[in-house]
């Protein structure tokens, strides 16, 4: 299975810190946000790596080169100024991603998930892991429904975690160029196509300084010496 890790955002909510250092390039126990992913993502079996690029993308790409030090093969999908948003950057990709079951994870977040539970984890089109609702996200987004279909209830609601498999035909269908990953989501609930499950180990969007200093502070006390 192919992999995709959304790193073209200009992360606002992180201020100074991201003016001169792309969001995913900002570290967190000695090491880039975005390498604690494709190690996981290496580690679960994942050899080819999409990484898509538009603000500062040129040091994404030469800090991370062609994978080979991360035991992936990267290849990169450049976005113009302003990027092309979650559901944008997937469609724009799927030249490097192909036709079978891909796996897309934000760069700026962080857990234990086992990526590969998501080997041919759903039977529709998207199957994405939810998480209890952290502080700053109290109400969720989606809930999910005994036969681990996705709904859009208002009790018992989950947060989107940020990671998930696709198939390529659920962004193929013609909408505008940027468009947000949650808009197909939304159509793929309407379709009775999204499935999903609830992974209730660790998980952190470290996506402000706040969060990603508390990240980078529990790292730190799990390293040896």
């Amino acid at each position: 299975m192919k992999a995709m890790i959304l790193a073209a955002g200009r992360g606002e909510r992180m201020g100074a810190l991201t003016d001169r250092v792309p969001k995913p390039l900002l570290e967190v126990g000695g090491r880039p946000l975005i390498e604690h992913q494709i190690l996981r993502l290496a580690a679960a079996g994942v050899r080819d790596v999409a990484v898509n690029l538009a603000w500062l993308g040129d040091m994404i790409a030469m800090r991370l080169g062609d994978g080979s030090r991360l035991g992936v093969r990267i290849r990169y999908s450049r976005e113009p100024e302003g990027a092309l948003d979650t559901g944008g950057g997937i469609r724009n990709a799927l030249p490097l991603l192909g036709d079978e079951w891909f796996i897309v994870v934000n760069a700026d977040v962080w857990s234990d998930y086992p990526f590969e539970k998501l080997q041919g984890a759903g039977a529709g089109d998207a199957h994405v892991v939810l998480v209890d609702n952290p502080a700053h996200h109290p109400d969720g987004d989606f809930s999910l429904a005994p036969d681990g279909k996705v709904v859009e209830a208002q009790r018992d609601r989950l947060t989107f975690s940020g990671i998930g498999c696709y198939r390529s035909r659920l962004f193929a269908a013609c909408r505008s160029v940027r468009f947000p990953l949650v808009e197909a989501l939304r159509e793929a609930i309407e379709a009775g196509t999204l499935s999903g499950e609830h992974h209730r180990g660790e998980w952190i969007d470290a996506g402000t300084p706040e969060r990603l200093e508390a990240l980078d502070r529990k790292l730190r006390a799990r390293r040896p010496g």
